[in-house]
């Protein structure tokens, strides 16, 4: 399971031109399921994002945890894009939409995230805060 994170000071999904989530400040998870994860898997990226010190105390350093800011969570197989042997794509590694649904759905309650259409065209507005943006992996 692969995520990355943006700390944001505001975050949109929006389909077929209607919101559908949005969020304040907090973060944005863009996450791709890979076809051998499971639920230690999303358990375990899911603890990490809300255990990850990226936001800033009194005193100006990254040492917060997430606390009651936000969350917003977009399922995006295309992190599982493979260009090693040219440059079109291999989305081999992605799980498939059946096993990849459940746990996008497990890791986005555990999180208490708000949450895009998944397998939908989506666009997603994103204003970085910092800026600040994570690659993680469980």
């Amino acid at each position: 399971m692969r995520a990355v994170v943006q700390r944001v000071s505001r975050s949109s999904v929006t389909v077929d031109g209607t919101t559908v989530a949005s969020i304040g400040e907090g973060l944005l998870v863009l996450l791709g399921v890979a076809h051998n994860d499971g639920e230690p898997q999303a358990d375990r990226l899911a603890d990490k994002v809300r255990a990850l010190r990226i936001f800033e105390d009194s005193g100006g350093k990254m040492n917060e945890v997430m606390g009651e800011r936000e969350v917003l969570c977009v399922s995006q197989f295309t992190l599982y894009g493979d260009t090693s042997r040219g440059n079109r794509p291999s989305f081999v590694g992605a799980a498939r939409p059946e096993l990849a649904e459940p746990l996008y759905d497990r890791f986005c309650d555990r999180v208490g995230a708000a949450r895009g259409v998944f397998g939908a065209r989506m666009a997603v507005l994103s204003i970085n805060d910092g800026p600040v943006t994570l690659v993680l992996e469980a």
